[in-house]
């Protein structure tokens, strides 16, 4: 298992980095405002109007660190990385599986099961944690809902009724999500899940969390050699990385969703940190950016027992061992693709 390295995020529009003797600096306006050794960073996150030295950009491809850059609301613009690694023998049999009907079914129905059993959990928990028996009952009442649907899982021999399902059960999902919500509930409520731009506050939460899930997931494809762009429940269309967002799937509730309800229920995160732009779109300021950073920073380092790996696992690993065992799949060490269940 890699080890879990820091990303290191920079959000001050007009940052310069470079590298010197090993170490990366951030300079603005001609003074170092910070300075990290580079074998203690995995990769980089640029906001905005973020510039970087061609040496450190070198560097970076060389070592296989990638370069994400996002504009200013943290919407995804390009990704830079080195040359291709992995064995090309694995990429050549994860085209063959899509071209496979049965094993390309087989893999999409164990994603969508670990996305549904995931969300599930995160529902069971925020009934057991509910004040108000309205909230408790509806949260129970959805949560047996993706439980039937879980159920139609074993027998589905089609991919597009398998993402039928999971859109269905999406929606009963964020439909309560906000009775989940303690704290700000009404500055916080959820009128449907709305992504491009987000039009309140919650889908702007969401959505920056996702941004940031979804690039760890592309760095644990490539890490693998794995192509990121060939996916299984994903429909593949140019430029889309389709695996990443498989393997982002069924680590959305545990990542993303339920860290969004801790910040807001432990007010780390409030309504101020968000700001409205021409249109109705709404996204985080660039305080809220910061605090939703470290956050997420924070909650990668918490450890779990991973249940295929039989040992304790920090959360920023699991994208990469979720990786590793669709790789072992797809050379066809194991008979089948286990999803990450949390417990």
């Amino acid at each position: 298992m890699k080890q879990l390295l820091n990303t290191l995020f920079v959000m001050t529009e007009g940052s310069y980095l470079h590298l010197e003797s090993e170490t990366v600096k951030v300079k603005l306006d001609g003074e170092t405002r910070l300075q990290v050794p580079l074998h203690h960073l995995g990769g980089f996150v640029l906001f905005g109007n973020v510039m970087t030295s061609p040496f450190l950009l070198h560097k970076c491809a060389e070592d296989g660190r990638s370069v994400v850059l996002l504009d200013r609301n943290g919407r995804y613009r390009c990704r830079m990385v080195g040359k291709v690694g992995g064995n090309v023998l694995l990429r050549h049999q994860q085209h063959l599986t899509i071209a496979d009907t049965g094993r390309q079914v087989a893999i999409v129905r164990n994603l969508v099961a670990g996305k549904l059993q995931n969300a599930r959990q995160v529902l069971l928990r925020g009934q057991r944690e509910a004040k108000d028996e309205t909230d408790s009952s509806a949260l129970r009442t959805a949560a047996d809902l993706l439980g039937r649907s879980i159920e139609r899982l074993p027998s589905a021999t089609e991919i597009e009724f398998m993402r039928g399902l999971e859109g269905e059960s999406a929606r009963v999902y964020f439909d309560c999500f906000d009775r989940m919500m303690s704290q700000n509930r009404e500055a916080f409520r959820m009128n449907g899940r709305s992504r491009r731009p987000p039009r309140d506050r919650i889908n702007a939460l969401l959505s920056f969390l996702y941004v940031l899930l979804l690039n760890d997931c592309i760095s644990a494809a490539e890490g693998i050699g794995l192509d990121p762009q060939m996916g299984f429940l994903h429909v593949m269309r140019p430029g889309r990385p389709s695996l990443g967002l498989d393997l982002m799937e069924e680590l959305r509730p545990i990542l993303a969703d339920r860290l969004a309800l801790t910040l807001i229920n432990l007010r780390q995160i409030a309504p101020d940190d968000f700001e409205e732009r021409p249109g109705g779109a709404v996204y985080l300021n660039e305080k809220g950016r910061k605090a939703v950073v470290a956050a997420y920073q924070k909650r990668k380092q918490d450890e779990v027992q991973h249940p295929v790996l039989e040992q304790s696992v920090p959360l920023g690993l699991i994208p990469h061992a979720q990786a590793r065992l669709l790789a072992r799949h797809l050379r066809g060490d194991t008979e089948t693709y286990t999803p990450f269940l949390y417990r």
